[in-house]
């Protein structure tokens, strides 16, 4: 079935924003590759900026079947643990560090900082809604005796969030697959207390 303007829009942003990013695609580019009009662009949105900050709602509602999916009860919290890791690995980092896909729309907040408050309001949204995510993984794996006794969980899964996005900019430098694999894993056990007898192997190889 045929994707509405609207969605297409949508999608070629998203497409745009991630082989490129936020300053360098225009309204005209993005018109051009979506195959409608400029009339049509500003039939669905106001601005670029319009565009961005709906692209990224699209974006969240599909992440969030994902993280939907793992934090099920039907997989154990060590299950759900293993599948965010692997989900972060599909996601942000892929299989080959000299194409990492990093996260546009960090990127993009980088870029315009301050100066586009809506970019900026839409990013902090984004950042509270994984944090939640991570926070019922800590409680799940806190719950099931996984980690060392938690002190403040909102402030792990906060944590969580500033880890990664760290992770994935040093690794965008360093570009060295092998150690990505293996230190994400025992970075992130460290920083949620994960009892050392549930480490999983760091053998990440594609």
């Amino acid at each position: 079935m045929p994707l509405d303007t609207r969605t297409t829009l949508l999608e070629t942003a998203l497409e745009l924003i991630w082989s490129s990013n936020y300053n360098s695609v225009g309204v005209n580019e993005m018109c051009k590759r979506a195959g409608v009009t400029k009339g049509c662009f500003y039939h669905h949105f106001d601005s670029k900026v319009e565009l961005f900050c709906q692209a990224t709602e699209y974006y969240w509602e599909k992440i969030k079947q994902e993280l939907d999916a793992l934090l099920s009860p039907i997989n154990s919290p060590l299950e759900q643990l293993e599948q965010w890791i692997a989900l972060i690995f599909s996601n942000k980092i892929g299989d080959d560090i000299e194409r990492m896909p990093g996260c546009a729309f960090f990127n993009a907040g980088a870029q315009t900082g301050c100066g586009e408050a809506r970019i900026t309001e839409t990013l902090q949204l984004m950042m509270e809604r994984g944090a939640k995510y991570n926070l019922a993984l800590v409680r799940n794996l806190e719950s099931g005796g996984y980690l060392t006794p938690v002190d403040d969980a909102p402030q792990i899964a906060r944590l969580m969030q500033q880890y990664i996005h760290g992770f994935i900019s040093y690794s965008g430098i360093a570009r060295n697959m092998e150690n990505a694999r293996k230190d994400l894993p025992v970075g992130i056990y460290r920083l949620i207390g994960l009892k050392t007898q549930y480490w999983h192997s760091t053998d990440r190889s594609a």
